[in-house]
C-alpha cells in the first residue's frame, strides 16, 4: 500500500466519522437539556441514525459489491434493499410503539398521520441512505479506476522512455564509432585515445543515466568529455568554442542525454575538412533555474549516401521532451544557407 492510498483511506475514514458524528451530535446539541427525560429521549431518537448506519453499511460493504456492479444482478440489488428497508422500518415501528410508547406516550394521531409518519420519518431516510451509500461507493470506485489508469499511463510513459533511450544509445555509439573510424586513417594514436574516451562516455550512457533526471553537473561532464573526443578529429580550420556552467549545477536536475543530439548534429553537419567551419556551444543556467542550450554551427549538409545515425536523434529528442517536459520547454531551430542554430530552454521546476 503506497502513501497516496494510505492517505486516501485516512481521509475516507475521517469523512465517515465526521458525517455520522454530525448526524448523532446535532440532535443532542439542540435538545432541551432542562427536561429530566432529555437524555432518554435523545437515546430513543438515535434509533433512526442507527438504522441509517445499518442500511448504509449493509449496502456499502455487501450489497453494492455483490449485486450492483455485476452484470445481470441489479434486480437482486433492488429486491434485497426492499426487504432490508421494510425489515428495518418495521423493526423501528415495533420498537417505537411497543417499547418507547409505554414510557413516553406519543401525541394522539390519526391512522393517516401514523402511516405518513411511518413512511416519511422511517422509510424515506432509509432509501436516501441507500442512495448515499451508492454515491460514496461510486466515488471511491471512480477514484480507484482513475488511479489504475494513472498507473497504466505512467507505466506506458516509462516504457516509451526506455524505448527512446534504447534507440538513443546505439545511435550515439554508431555516430561516435564513425568518428573514430575516420581518425584511424589520419592518426592511429588519436584513434586509440578516442577509444579510451569513448569507454568513459559509454559508461555514462549505459549505466549512469538510468534515473529519469540526473544532476546537471553529470550532464556537463559528459558533454565536456564528448567535445574533447570530437576535438581529436577537428581540422585546423575549425573554430570550436564551448561554454559550460560550473556553478549552480548541483541543485539543478535535467533529463539525461537531452543535449547530446544537438551537439552531435553540430559536429556532424557543421564540420568540413577542407573549408573554414565553426561550432559554438553555450550551455547555461539562469537565475530562475531555466537551463538554456544554444548551439550554432556552420552548415555542410551531408549527402544522401551518408546514412550515419539514420536521422533519429532530433525525432527522439522531441518525443522525450514532450514526455518529460510537457509545456515546460521551448525548442527553436533556425537555419540559412551558411549556418544552423538551435536553442533548447528547459524549465526545471514542475508547473
Amino acid at each position: 500500500m503506497d502513501v497516496r492510498e494510505k492517505k486516501h483511506k485516512r481521509v475516507t475514514l475521517f469523512i465517515h466519522i465526521t458525517g455520522w458524528g454530525l448526524i448523532f451530535g446535532l440532535p443532542l446539541l439542540f435538545s432541551d437539556h432542562s427536561s429530566p427525560d432529555s437524555l432518554r429521549r435523545y437515546l430513543w431518537s438515535s434509533l433512526i441514525p442507527l438504522a441509517l448506519i445499518f442500511v448504509f453499511y449493509t449496502n456499502y460493504t455487501l450489497l453494492i459489491d455483490k449485486f450492483l456492479f455485476k452484470r445481470g444482478q441489479m434486480p437482486y440489488f433492488f429486491v434485497a434493499n426492499f426487504i432490508l428497508i421494510m425489515g428495518v422500518s418495521l423493526a423501528l415501528f415495533a420498537i417505537r410503539h411497543y417499547f418507547i410508547a409505554r414510557r413516553i406516550p406519543p401525541p394522539p394521531e390519526s391512522a393517516i398521520e401514523a402511516f405518513f409518519g411511518f413512511f416519511f420519518r422511517d422509510m424515506v431516510p432509509l432509501i436516501l441512505s441507500v442512495g448515499m451509500s451508492i454515491a460514496v461507493k461510486m466515488t471511491n470506485r471512480w477514484i480507484s479506476v482513475e488511479k489504475e489508469l494513472e498507473t497504466v499511463e505512467r507505466e506506458k510513459v516509462e516504457a516509451e522512455l526506455k524505448t527512446l533511450k534504447s534507440q538513443l544509445n546505439p545511435h550515439f555509439l554508431f555516430n561516435t564509432l564513425n568518428n573514430i573510424y575516420s581518425l584511424i586513417a589520419l592518426s592511429p594514436e588519436k584513434a586509440q585515445q578516442a577509444v579510451i574516451e569513448l569507454s568513459k562516455l559509454m559508461r555514462y550512457v549505459l549505466y549512469d543515466n538510468t534515473p529519469r533526471y540526473v544532476p546537471l553537473s553529470k550532464e556537463v561532464d559528459f558533454i565536456h568529455n564528448y567535445v574533447e573526443l570530437m576535438r581529436l578529429r577537428l581540422a585546423a580550420n575549425t573554430e570550436l568554442s564551448v561554454k559550460l556552467p560550473r556553478n549552480n549545477c548541483a541543485r539543478v536536475e535535467v533529463a539525461p542525454l537531452l543535449f547530446i543530439s544537438l551537439i552531435e548534429n553540430a559536429f556532424k553537419h557543421g564540420i568540413s575538412n577542407t573549408q573554414p567551419s565553426f561550432v559554438h556551444i553555450d550551455l547555461s543556467v539562469d537565475d530562475s533555474g531555466h537551463v538554456v542550450c544554444r548551439i550554432e554551427n556552420s552548415r555542410f549538409p551531408k549527402g544522401t549516401d551518408d546514412k550515419s545515425g539514420s536521422g533519429i536523434g532530433l525525432d527522439n529528442l522531441k518525443k522525450r521532451l514532450d514526455i518529460l517536459y510537457p509545456g515546460r520547454y521551448t525548442f527553436i531551430i533556425q537555419e540559412d544557407e551558411y549556418s544552423y542554430r538551435s536553442e533548447l530552454t528547459l524549465s526545471t521546476h514542475p508547473q
